[in-house]
């Protein structure tokens, strides 16, 4: 296996490289998927080449500020590697996103084709059941373009459709009735980012999260903009979100549309936006499926179940002839008599 040492001229360069019981090593260890071996006087980075060499710079920087005398905590140690981390294809053409100590991979083919999307376009639509990651790469990806300051804001947007339940049966004022609908997308932030970091980002404007509706007169520079559950968006409010696009900004807009709660007759924003603009250039849509469910394995069952039950009953639902009827034909033009 390729790897590389690094070599470490006192005991105080150990401490300023390894950190507090080793800390900045298991940083830049999880960070870049390497492993890391600390023996007296030098560290062992063995991995794939590419990893290997990211690996190799964020040490040798800790020796540089150790030099310089600069004392290095944990935070500086992720901003290292944050600012050589960036979506990009690994050894084996797999797109990856880097972010602190999480390396976040396709764990299917589809997802791979969606982190594709998300590193080579400015508007991308992905569609997909439930368990994809379709929200949870999104959000990735978002975070990790601030992190590196190629953008000074994220958007998160949902629509507020209920699904069986109305907003004015839930307790507190607007913000509170809203909270449930963006849940799903507090969740991903709190997966790749700690509370106080979500807090102080929210605090500064750093991150919003909002209902659709309040995106109506916007328009959003320096920033990713990310629609969930736009299968719940109508026509005219998905090219409302649509237009809000200004410069240097990139929009995502995930959903499930066999998972829509519009009104019957209403048409989905998302299935429209993506017949619409299937042949647009510049514009990413990726379409997940089943395969790509990467929740518990009973997920996959269950959105199987479903999709399989669907068929079944609309077929129960179509009238039948009755005994001794006729069966139905098509019709024609009048036989000639």
């Amino acid at each position: 296996m390729p790897e590389v040492t690094i070599t470490l001229d006192s005991h105080d360069e150990e401490l300023a490289v390894f950190g507090s019981r080793d800390q900045f090593l298991r940083q830049v260890r999880d960070a870049f998927g390497v492993k890391v071996v600390a023996r007296h006087g030098e560290v062992r980075v063995e991995g794939e080449p590419r990893r290997i060499e990211l690996a190799r710079q964020v040490l040798e920087e800790l020796k540089v500020w150790h030099r310089k005398r600069r004392t290095a905590s944990a935070g500086d140690v992720a901003e290292l590697i944050d600012s050589r981390s960036r979506p990009e294809s690994d050894e084996r053409g797999n797109v990856e996103i880097r972010e602190g100590n999480k390396v976040v991979r396709a764990r299917t083919e589809g997802q791979g084709r969606y982190l594709a999307a998300l590193r080579d376009f400015e508007l991308v639509f992905c569609v997909g059941p439930a368990g994809t990651g379709k929200t949870y790469l999104a959000v990735a990806m978002a975070v990790a373009e601030l992190r590196k300051g190629r953008i000074k804001k994220i958007v998160l947007v949902r629509p507020a459709v209920e699904a069986g339940e109305h907003l004015g049966f839930l307790p507190g004022d607007l913000e509170a009735k809203i909270n449930p609908y963006l849940r799903p997308l507090l969740d991903a932030l709190h997966d790749l980012m700690d509370y106080d970091q979500i807090r102080r980002y929210m605090g500064n404007d750093l991150i919003e999260i909002a209902p659709l509706a309040y995106m109506r007169g916007r328009t959003l520079n320096d920033a990713v903009i990310i629609l969930d559950e736009g299968q719940n968006a109508t026509v005219p409010q998905m090219k409302m979100f649509l237009t809000r696009m200004g410069q240097n900004a990139r929009i995502v807009v995930t959903g499930d549309t066999s998972q829509v709660d519009l009104p019957p007759a209403t048409v989905s924003g998302l299935a429209d936006a993506v017949e619409r603009l299937r042949d647009v250039p510049g514009i990413g849509i990726t379409t997940l499926d089943r395969s790509d469910i990467v929740r518990h394995p009973l997920v996959q069952a269950i959105v199987d179940a479903y999709e399989d039950i669907e068929p079944a009953r609309r077929a129960e639902s179509e009238p039948t002839p009755a005994v001794g009827a006729d069966p139905p034909t098509e019709a024609g033009p009048p036989a000639s008599e």
